[in-house]
């Protein structure tokens, strides 16, 4: 059962059935040893507060501390055991806080904190865990321009949905051998350097196992760094799994919120349903919306990402505002994205 302002909440059968078969896993892994654990996402804020992500687990003790695996293989980000409705101590600018991790050992909360415009740390802690820091990025209330961009097929090719394509790439495949697409980090590059202090947000609807990889994929390829806003791909309370494109929709208007005064760079593909989201929030926060930068797939890519092939448009007027006109702009690539953005007040 869970709680609401109104009372209890029934959970879905599929999540009744994971919570118990994780208390006796948890319970297990305890009696061997197993001790909590804090693994820090990367959170953001504003002045006056914080948005700390995480989640607390259960690791074993590595005997062999300095080992180091030659190859990452991506079934080890889904074999993680968490602690439900663990206690969580934060310390962020001075300030500490308790809170507790939801059902999956998940932290995501926002604390009051005064923390100095640009990268910070804040420090988590839960039961007798060793303490960790978390990178936040906090956003000057002066910037204006902001960068939302999708993972798969946007920044690396990963060829999903195509089921046997997914699980052999998100599974399987080393992560040292996950391609980068061409031309989008020289892309970025060159926005957060014509704004400085210009936020990237890496919008996925992958599970929050994987962020330690995409982070390092992120660094690995010169990314800028930025806050990774994925999923929990478990059982939800509501529903036997989550929806991909409501975590998408429900993270672009949170950030309308919580940014009024920013103006995002959308970045997808147009290989699912980027398109059809991005022209949603268009229509409902026009102000918050400075161009729609879409990754045209092939025929052939197209059809690997679970997709039909769609013509080649330029560009194509957005509904626009009463200040500004958005625009819909399309290329293969970072190169050809840059070529049609380099012209225009972003750069």
């Amino acid at each position: 059962m869970s709680l609401t302002p109104s009372g209890p909440v029934r959970l879905h059968r599929a999540a009744r059935i994971e919570d118990a078969f994780h208390d006796v896993l948890e319970r297990r892994l305890r009696l061997r040893g197993w001790k909590v654990a804090v693994t820090p996402y990367t959170g953001y804020g504003g002045p006056g507060w914080v948005r700390v992500l995480g989640r607390v687990l259960l690791a074993r003790l590595d005997p062999k501390p300095g080992r180091r695996l030659k190859k990452l293989r991506g079934w080890r980000s889904f074999t993680a055991v968490s602690v439900a409705d663990a206690p969580v101590r934060i310390t962020a600018g001075g300030r500490t806080c308790e809170v507790r991790c939801d059902r999956g050992g998940f932290i995501d909360t926002v604390i009051e904190a005064d923390l100095a415009p640009g990268w910070a740390t804040v420090t988590l802690e839960s039961e007798d865990s060793a303490p960790v820091e978390a990178p936040v990025r906090i956003i000057d209330p002066s910037v204006r321009f902001g960068i939302v961009s999708d993972v798969d097929d946007t920044v690396m090719v990963t060829t999903l949905p195509r089921p046997l394509l997914a699980a052999w790439n998100t599974f399987v495949l080393d992560e040292h051998a996950r391609a980068s697409v061409p031309g989008m980090a020289v892309l970025y590059e060159r926005l957060v350097n014509a704004n400085p202090g210009a936020p990237v947000f890496y919008l996925s609807t992958g599970a929050w196992n994987v962020a330690a990889t995409l982070t390092r994929f992120l660094s690995r390829h010169l990314y800028p760094a930025g806050p990774l806003l994925l999923t929990d791909w478990g059982p939800q309370p509501d529903r036997f799994f989550r929806s991909g494109q409501a975590h998408k929709r429900a993270s672009l208007a949170r950030l309308a919120s919580e940014f009024p005064d920013i103006r995002w760079l959308l970045v997808g593909d147009d290989g699912q349903h980027d398109p059809e989201i991005y022209a949603e929030f268009v229509a409902e926060h026009p102000d918050s919306v400075a161009a729609v930068a879409i990754r045209h797939l092939s025929p052939t890519q197209a059809v690997l990402a679970g997709g039909l092939p769609t013509p080649v448009g330029s560009t194509r007027r957005l509904p626009s505002s009463a200040d500004a006109a958005q625009r819909w702009l399309r290329a293969p690539d970072g190169a050809g994205l840059w070529r049609l953005l380099r012209d225009t007040e972003l750069l």
